[in-house]
C-alpha cells in the first residue's frame, strides 16, 4: 500500500519565546518492507540552524535552533511511503521463548545488539505486576511467536482504550493498576511483561492508515501517531511487530517512523524553550491517506 502522510505540530504561547531548541523524529524509516519515496519538513518560523542526523538506533533525526522571537511554532512534515506486510521465518517463530533471551544464553551472533532491549529503560520498569502478568503467556517451552501473540491478545482484552486514563508521563505501574490507557501505555506494558522475563523487545513509533482496506474495520489510532512493539526472533534476527491496541501483527497499514527502548527515545517532537510565557497550547494534526495505484 502507498500512503501520503501529513503530520503537523503547532505550539502557541501567551508571550514571546526568544530561544527554542528542539529535535524531531518525523521521517519514516527505509526498511525491507517500507520504501520512502519523498519526505520534507517545514518549520515556521524558519530556524536559525537545522542539523539532520541518524541517531543511535538508526532513526532519522533533525535538531533545530530558533532564535527569532515568536509566539507560534509549526512543524509540518509530509511523506510518501509504500509498505508491504512483513513475512517472518516460521522456524524463528516456533523457537521456545526461553532460548530467545540474550542475557541468559547463546542467542547467536546478533545477541549483543538485542541485549539492550531486554533491559529496563526509563519508561519501562520491570514491575512485579508486569512480570506476573507476562508469565501467564510465557509458559514453559511455548513457541516465541505464540507466546508474544497471546500476550498481545490478553492486553487487548484486559485493558480499556481510554484517552483520559493516562498522560504522556504515566508509568507501566499506572497502566497496570488502571487496566486502561492508550497505545503508548499498552506498548510499554507489553515491553515490561516480555523484558522482565529476559526477552528483547523494542518500542516502535509510527502511524496507521487513515482508511481501512475494503472489508476491514476501522482501528484505534487512525489519524494520530501510533505505537506498538517488536519482539526479537534470534533464529532469523527478525523483529515480530505486534500491536496490543488493535490485537494484530503489524501489516501493510503500519508505517514505521522510529524505534528505541521506549517513547522517550522516539517522541515525534520534543524540546525546550526560553520564555516568560505562562500558558501554551499544543495542536497536533495527522493524516494518513492511502493512494490508489
Amino acid at each position: 500500500m502507498k500512503y501520503v502522510l501529513s503530520h503537523s505540530t503547532e505550539y502557541r504561547y501567551d508571550k514571546q519565546v526568544r530561544n527554542s531548541l528542539g529535535v524531531h523524529h518525523l521521517r519514516p524509516r527505509s526498511l525491507p518492507w517500507q520504501e520512502v519515496a519523498f519526505h520534507t519538513v517545514v518549520l515556521d518560523p524558519v530556524p536559525n540552524d537545522t542539523t539532520r542526523d541518524v541517531d543511535y538506533y538508526g532513526n532519522a533525526v533533525t535538531y533545530y535552533h530558533l532564535l527569532e522571537p515568536h509566539t507560534r511554532l509549526e512543524i509540518a512534515a509530509t511523506s510518501e511511503v509504500t509498505v508491504t506486510a512483513p513475512i517472518y521465518d516460521e522456524t524463528a517463530l516456533a523457537m521456545p521463548w526461553e532460548s530467545a533471551r540474550p542475557l541468559l544464553g547463546d542467542t547467536g551472533p546478533h545477541g549483543w545488539s538485542a541485549t539492550e532491549f531486554a533491559l529496563e529503560s526509563p519508561r519501562v520498569k520491570h514491575t512485579p505486576e508486569a512480570a506476573e502478568y507476562g508469565a501467564v503467556s510465557l509458559t514453559p517451552g511455548r513457541a516465541l511467536g505464540e507466546a508474544a501473540t497471546d500476550l498481545m491478545q490478553r492486553i487487548y482484552r484486559d485493558f480499556d482504550y481510554d484517552t483520559k486514563a493516562t498522560t504522556v508521563t504515566s508509568t507501566v505501574a499506572d497502566a497496570m493498576r488502571k487496566r486502561a490507557g492508550v497505545c503508548q501505555d499498552f506498548a510499554h506494558v507489553a515491553l515490561a511483561c516480555l523484558r522482565s522475563h529476559g526477552l528483547a523487545a523494542r518500542y516502535v513509533s509510527g502511524y496507521l492508515a487513515t482508511q481501512p482496506p475494503p472489508g476491514k474495520e476501522r482501528v484505534f489510532g487512525a489519524d494520530a501517531s501510533h505505537a506498538w512493539l517488536a519482539v526479537w526472533l534470534p533464529a532469523s534476527n527478525e523483529w515480530l511487530a505486534i500491536d496490543p491496541t488493535n490485537n494484530q501483527w503489524a501489516n501493510d497499514r503500519y508505517i514505521t517512523v522510529a524505534w528505541g527502548r521506549d517513547y522517550g527515545d522516539v517522541a515525534p517532537v520534543r524540546g525546550i524553550i526560553w520564555s516568560k510565557a505562562k500558558r501554551s497550547t499544543l495542536k497536533v494534526s495527522v493524516d494518513v491517506a492511502p493512494v490508489e495505484a
